[in-house]
């Protein structure tokens, strides 16, 4: 048996032959949000407007150790330093290291005669 034409599909336009311009779009009135913005969201993102107290992470360490895989470790600071170690026994220097560092940052360290 031959398949049968669905007779509840409608015909496609024919497609134009030649160039034609493209019609504008209509002219923004300046009210309401931008077309295709939900109600309530903000258009851009803002910064955090909570107030901290002042703290802001320098450095950071990632550990990744996926079972079976061979574990990794970075280590990465505001100051200019930047480590990467690959293996479980250099990974595990790497976070001594950091730990070591955190402690000795020029960026952590206050100055003498500075007020803390």
């Amino acid at each position: 048996m031959s398949p049968r034409p669905n007779p509840l599909l409608k015909c496609l336009p024919s497609t134009p032959t030649g160039p034609h311009l493209a019609k504008l779009a209509p002219a923004d009135t300046g009210g309401g949000a931008a077309k295709g913005v939900a109600e309530g969201v903000p258009p851009a993102v803002h910064p955090d407007q909570q107030a901290g107290d002042g703290r802001f992470a320098i450095a950071w360490l990632t550990i990744s150790a996926p079972r079976g895989a061979v574990p990794t470790a970075t280590s990465v600071c505001a100051c200019g330093r930047n480590r990467f170690a690959a293996g479980h026994r250099k990974a595990l220097a790497l976070i001594e290291d950091h730990t070591c560092h955190r402690d000795h940052c020029p960026l952590r360290t206050h100055q003498e005669g500075a007020a803390v």
